[in-house]
């Protein structure tokens, strides 16, 4: 089911009314969301709920073994290592079975030798790793005494299905979101309303900016070689706008969505393309996934401890992950050296880009030095996303070399320039809001404080939403 669809306009709703004034036990609210989420997840295809099921019963039960096994450490760790592989595996299966079948052909082939494997028509479970990944960590953080396993598989399996975040994240750790499943919840209605103003501004970014950014990107894209170097720039900047309001703008809907049923998500965004380094850029960006990147696997090698060299190879071997998390292609692992080896880069500069309070103060433009490494980090931020949108290698250098066109302009760049315009508006109402969790919390600020203005604002929104939405665009990390 789609955030964007008329099924979840009816379906919101309904389990709204159920949770809050049916079934008022957090007990049974538990179960609620976990037929809800099934039933939410199970509109694309039931037979993803099998994997799901998986998922979640494994994790549960290696949690109860480890605990079990208190005083036998390596049971435990033999437990927590089943459950990694199981899930891996079923994640590798489903994900990379058929890249890595073909591409061990490929390299065969290249020695003279002819291989028939067998590869298999496999639909990919929608949003199969971010559910993963979350189950992967309450087994990990079980296994590290970082918390209590649970013994109520109701609360469990609404922590790894939880609706609004089951398909794209936040990747929640158990730490945070699990224990608000096992206390009472009370109805907030100041929480349930800026949830609804904060899923607005998700819906805005999205079906305002970032489909009519898509349609433009998806038209240009097909003719890409034919376009002057000036219309490339502009694609890759639609894009860059595109990816950041499809993904921040489904985070927005999610978190917003979560505080109607009284949870609080971590937060996924946090103004990425105003950071000045690439290292703060990825505290910014997808906080979430990066954060369970640095715990699970960059600080298990050994971080940033030890000598230079080592944490370049664990930055890299990190970042050949990532890219490899997004998808079964080249392009995302080359996507994600690329950003590798921009930040051993910074690393061998000394810039370590910690997420800098001075995006917190109160001037209304950044200084020059500032602005200067916005652009700068925007620009190689736009040139990674070109790569993780190109469908093959080939086609990300042919785009890249068809930048040398000495033609200037063309008419068709004028729908395109409009858009991007909108974009860039929409980054600077964000850019005045850095200090809040989304751009229509307006608390404590004139003119905002009066009613009849927030309210016109709302009410624009839902205009230009119902106006330029553009139909039939998917969230583009659904994909992953």
């Amino acid at each position: 089911m789609l955030f964007n669809s008329l099924e979840f306009l009816v379906f919101l709703p309904i389990v709204f009314l159920l949770y809050w004034f049916v079934f008022r036990k957090h007990q049974w609210q538990n179960l609620l969301v976990v037929v809800a989420s099934y039933v939410f997840y199970g509109w694309w295809d039931w037979r993803f709920l099998i994997l799901i099921a998986i998922t979640s019963l494994s994790s549960f039960a290696s949690g109860l073994l480890i605990e079990r096994f208190e005083s036998q450490r390596n049971r435990q760790r033999w437990v927590s290592a089943a459950n990694i592989v199981l899930n891996v595996a079923i994640l590798g299966a489903f994900k990379y079975f058929n890249f890595f079948v073909e591409n061990f052909e490929r390299l065969v082939g290249s020695w003279g030798w002819q291989l028939d494997c067998v590869t298999m028509q496999i639909i990919l479970p929608v949003g199969i790793s971010f559910y993963t990944f979350q189950a992967l960590s309450y087994s990990i953080d079980v296994y590290q005494k970082r918390l209590p396993a649970t013994h109520n598989a109701v609360e469990f399996f609404a922590y790894i299905s939880f609706f609004p975040q089951l398909v794209a994240g936040p990747i929640e750790r158990a730490t945070n979101l699990l224990p608000q499943f096992q206390r009472q919840r009370q109805f907030d209605y100041g929480m349930a309303v800026d949830g609804c103003r904060q899923m607005l501004w998700g819906f805005f970014k999205k079906l305002v900016i970032a489909d009519n950014c898509a349609v433009v990107v998806n038209e240009y894209w097909n003719d890409y070689a034919q376009l002057p170097g000036t219309a490339l720039i502009l694609l890759a900047v639609l894009f860059t706008i595109q990816i950041y309001c499809d993904f921040s703008g489904y985070s927005d809907i999610a978190i917003g969505c979560a505080r109607l049923f009284g949870f609080n998500l971590m937060r996924n965004f946090d103004n990425p393309y105003f950071s000045r380094s690439m290292p703060e850029f990825w505290r910014r960006w997808h906080i979430s996934l990066i954060s369970w990147f640095r715990d699970y696997i960059y600080i298990p090698l050994g971080g940033n401890r030890g000598k230079q060299w080592k944490t370049i190879r664990n930055i890299y071997i990190v970042w050949a992950i990532s890219g490899l998390w997004h998808g079964a292609n080249w392009t995302f692992i080359c996507w994600g050296l690329y950003h590798g080896t921009l930040l051993a880069i910074y690393n061998l500069l000394g810039i370590k880009g910690k997420a800098q309070d001075s995006l917190s103060s109160q001037r209304l433009f950044p200084g020059f030095k500032a602005l200067g490494q916005m652009t700068l980090t925007f620009a190689l931020a736009t040139i990674g996303w070109v790569i993780f949108r190109a469908e093959s290698m080939t086609q990300a250098a042919d785009f890249f070399s068809a930048l040398m066109t000495n033609r200037f302009y063309d008419p068709s760049m004028t729908r395109g320039i409009t858009i991007a315009a909108a974009g860039f508006v929409l980054l600077f109402i964000e850019w005045l809001q850095r200090n809040k969790q989304h751009a229509l919390q307006f608390t404590g600020r004139k003119p905002f404080n009066h009613a009849i203005v927030r309210w016109g604002i709302y009410y624009l929104l839902l205009l230009l939403i119902n106006k330029y939405s553009s139909e039939g665009q998917t969230f583009i990390y659904f994909q992953f």
